[in-house]
């Protein structure tokens, strides 16, 4: 267990602390901060006489977050769209006319102006037969399971006075 001030591991007994009106999870050190409301119990997961819960921690298709694969529109975009529509003979009008959009989006895409969102970006796609989103890997998952990860706590944001 963390103290939620500092983030340090707590040894010992956790202090249950109120600092402006919200009570937190501390260690020694960071209790003399607020009120002790009361030390609470080490919590350990083992229950006499009770069936495990059906929580979704014990569910085994349960993660701790959804992955969801993150896209990235590719640096070059607006001389890819460009190039494709001038190699299928296409103008400015007629492309905007095949995404039902108007001739100036086009233009300003093409320009870079303008970035397109994901819903634009794979009616391009489709039309002109190119790539424009690629998807991105997230480092997230390494810094999750290195030893050193730890998450932000209220000491790391706010400076206390002493």
């Amino acid at each position: 267990m963390n103290c939620e001030i500092c983030g340090t591991e707590i040894k010992g007994q956790p202090f249950k602390t109120k600092i402006d009106n919200s009570v937190m999870i501390t260690c020694k050190e960071c209790s003399k901060y607020g009120k002790v409301q009361k030390q609470p119990r080490p919590s350990n997961n083992k229950k006499v006489g009770k069936k495990p819960t059906n929580s979704r921690k014990n569910n085994k298709y349960y993660s701790k977050k959804p992955q969801k694969p993150e896209y990235e529109l590719v640096e070059d975009y607006n001389k890819l769209i460009r190039q494709a529509r001038e190699k299928l003979n296409i103008t400015q009008k007629k492309l905007g006319e095949k995404i039902y959009e108007r001739e100036s989006v086009i233009a300003h895409i093409e320009s870079g102006k303008m970035v397109p969102d994901t819903k634009l970006a794979h009616k391009l796609e489709k039309i002109l037969k190119i790539k424009l989103i690629e998807q991105v890997s997230t480092d997230d998952d390494n810094y999750e399971n290195s030893g050193n990860f730890r998450g932000t706590t209220i000491g790391d944001i706010v400076r206390i006075k002493k």
